[in-house]
């Protein structure tokens, strides 16, 4: 447990050291905030600071800083120290500033913020990007709850062809369009609050079991190969850069929380508010993932005969899940399966389905506000009314039919959730890469080039990790290892000396 702890000691004590000092660098001051300024009664609406960081950590989770660290522990215990350091540096600046940025722009949403400070060009290629994401963020975020509740919950089998499967998504959908369409603070600012409460008791009390359960965790100075799962021969072989940055991104960094962030800044009342309400909560996530990740590599310690997991090799050269049946023999499940057995494992049947129900609630929570990202989004760009139900239902139906589209292909399709979530997590951490050279524009152009170092480190990095992903995946332009990491460093270089450029552009127009 000792790695644990010191990656916790450098979550918390790095968050309250470099959020403070990224609240320095921007400067929140007494201004009024668009919440007032432009307070219409459905986007722009002023509400409490403990609301707004519910609801940005509720819209910010889903899935990924679950799912995310379940297959990323599998890199061994140096996961337990890279999330919270990236988190510190890399995500939990990324969503203070985007969020920010977009107050003290009065409450812009992202694509405008990306117009605003790269230009046109990049602007209509981030809309198309954006736009694209949020679909697949809505899709599989009614995916996995939905498999989840249907599967551990209500013991279906969760196939396309059951009528409870889709049963159970329709509840979630006809959730999400009632949160897209009405305001915000009559669905979303009332029932987050529940949500909230399921979502802390999971994390901590998952964390508690494993103290208390003395959960065998493997630390970095410990042999990385163990009886249990060969770490260290899985870190050698499965390119920790980027392989392991795109598994694990909700808890290090999601270039999908910066339009998360975004809506939050028509709520909030004070620009004081943004280092506990943007920052803060990020550091959050980052706890959740290191609890997910911990939790995972004791299961898989302590083996499937012993109530945990074990992991085999199976007949395609791909690792499974292991869980002992009720007749004693092995039986594969999906890592989707792992947080039902984590949470019964940790707290028991009553405990555990209570802790699995606050799983399932992550990613609604951020599905919903996806889609009410996505229909701000097509508003603000192409200038359509959003007064009355009317006219916002009218922009989220057509939204719905191309989510429900891309749902049925992904469930019929044997192979596409797993396409789904590849392109999926590739493009959340690419779309991260325009907030962030957004950011340092804006310092640039703000008197505060001192300080585009901050920005531009997980820029430089991400751009090595998005680009030798794309280049080499299968999905992408399938070249050697070799090749991809000459390319992706070629395009970091290319990165830094655009976004430098454009920030002394914009200097010299203010």
């Amino acid at each position: 447990m000792a790695t644990f702890f010191i990656g916790l000691v450098i979550l918390l004590g790095g968050g309250f050291l470099y959020g403070g000092f990224c609240q320095k660098v921007f400067g929140p001051d007494d201004r009024e905030t668009p919440a007032y300024a432009k307070q219409d009664g459905v986007d722009f609406v002023p509400m409490a600071t403990w609301k707004n960081a519910l609801i940005n950590l509720l819209n910010i989770a889903g899935t990924g800083p679950i799912l995310g660290p379940i297959q990323g522990i599998l890199f061994g215990p140096i996961a337990l120290i890279t999330i919270p350091i990236g988190n510190i540096i890399g995500g939990s600046m990324h969503d203070y500033f985007a969020g920010m940025i977009c107050t003290r722009e009065g409450g812009l949403q992202m694509p405008d913020m990306i117009k605003r400070y790269t230009g046109k060009g990049v602007f209509w290629f981030y809309n198309i990007f954006i736009c694209v994401l949020l679909l697949l963020v809505g899709a599989v975020f009614i995916y996995t709850p939905g498999d989840i509740a249907a599967t551990q919950v209500f013991g279906f089998g969760g196939t396309a062809t059951e009528p409870s499967t889709w049963v159970i998504y329709g509840v979630i959908f006809v959730y999400y369009l009632v949160a897209t369409v009405f305001p915000i603070d009559k669905i979303i600012g009332r029932i987050y609050p529940i949500f909230g409460a399921i979502l802390v008791f999971s994390a901590i009390g998952v964390f508690i079991a494993m103290l208390i359960k003395g959960y065998p965790l493997v630390n970095v100075w410990d042999a990385w190969n163990t009886d249990a799962f060969n770490y260290g021969d899985y870190f050698s072989t499965h390119h920790f850069v980027p392989i392991f940055f795109v598994t694990v991104a909700c808890g290090i960094l999601s270039g999908f929380h910066s339009t998360q962030t975004a809506l939050i800044s028509r709520t909030i009342k004070s620009e004081k508010e943004g280092r506990m309400t943007f920052y803060n909560m990020m550091v959050v996530e980052g706890f959740i993932a290191m609890v997910w990740a911990a939790g995972t590599m004791g299961l898989i310690q302590m083996g499937a005969a012993n109530g945990g997991i074990t992991m085999q090799m199976n007949d395609k050269g791909t690792l499974s899940y292991m869980v002992q049946a009720a007749d004693g023999t092995l039986k594969a499940i999906s890592a989707t399966s792992v947080v039902g057995v984590l949470c019964r494992q940790a707290l028991g049947p009553i405990g555990g389905t209570i802790a699995l129900i606050g799983v399932i609630v992550l990613p609604i929570t951020s599905g919903d506000t996806a889609l009410r990202a996505l229909r701000l989004t097509f508003a603000d760009s192409f200038h359509i009314k959003q007064d009355n139900n009317a006219r916002r239902l009218g922009l989220a139906i057509p939204m719905f039919c191309l989510v429900i589209v891309i749902l049925i292909w992904a469930k019929f399709d044997t192979n596409g959730f797993n396409t789904l979530w590849r392109y999926f997590a590739w493009s959340n951490q690419t779309l991260a890469l325009f907030a962030l050279a957004a950011t340092a524009v804006y310092l640039t152009a703000n008197g505060k080039k001192q300080y585009i170092w901050m920005p531009m480190i997980p820029g430089f990095f991400y751009t090595v990790v998005c680009a030798s992903y794309i280049l080499n995946a299968k999905i992408g332009f399938n070249l050697p290892w070799n090749a991809a990491y000459i390319g992706a460093l070629i395009l970091a270089v290319v990165y830094v000396i655009a976004v430098v450029k454009r920030g002394q552009k914009e200097l010299k127009k203010a």
